[in-house]
């Protein structure tokens, strides 16, 4: 399992697609498969989405858009991620959307163990998150509980993690 994390903008997303490129000749397999966690609610969110698709168009992803837990679960239970490289992109939308849009008040607990169940069936899992906390600013009580939760499930996979890897400006900077 190889976690990334990093600001908006860092270069993490195309860092992610890169290992798992790499990772597939490595691994002699020929399923690569993209979760897609972020929801198509607003024009930024759509060309965020459109840009992601662009990026990877060509390489090989089977692409999944699962926006929340449940989605992610039904696939891992129909044996969808056996002998796949699997990359999620990202942890961040999809805590997001299970703690707003979903209205999931273990949305911690479930999202954690959805990726420990997903790491034990697949052959790699390479997850990309947020850096959250370091800006300082001042937010409402709902958002700082969601950046809480999202800081308990970083350091949960960072904990089960083979690598952790930072990506500042595009340069990747290997933490474990």
């Amino acid at each position: 399992m190889i976690l990334i994390t990093g600001g908006s903008g860092s270069g993490k997303s195309e860092y992610a697609e890169k290992i798992a490129v790499q990772l597939k000749k490595s691994l002699l397999t020929e399923k690569m498969i993209y979760i897609a966690t972020m929801m198509p609610l607003d024009n930024e969110t759509l060309k965020k989405i459109e840009r992601h698709r662009k990026m990877r168009y060509g390489k090989g992803f089977l692409t999944e858009e699962c926006y929340c837990v449940e989605d992610i679960k039904k696939k891992s239970e129909m044996g969808y991620f056996k002998e796949s490289i699997i990359l999620i992109e990202c942890i961040s939308n999809l805590t997001a959307n299970e703690i707003f849009s979903f209205k999931n008040k273990n949305a911690c607990c479930d999202i954690a163990n959805t990726i420990k169940n997903i790491k034990s069936k697949c052959m790699e899992i390479i997850i990309v998150t947020n850096e959250v906390f370091s800006d300082g600013a001042k937010y409402s009580f709902e958002t700082l509980e969601y950046m809480k939760c999202l800081g308990k499930i970083n350091c949960y996979m960072a904990e089960i993690a083979d690598k952790v890897i930072e990506v500042v400006c595009g340069v990747p900077i290997y933490i474990k």
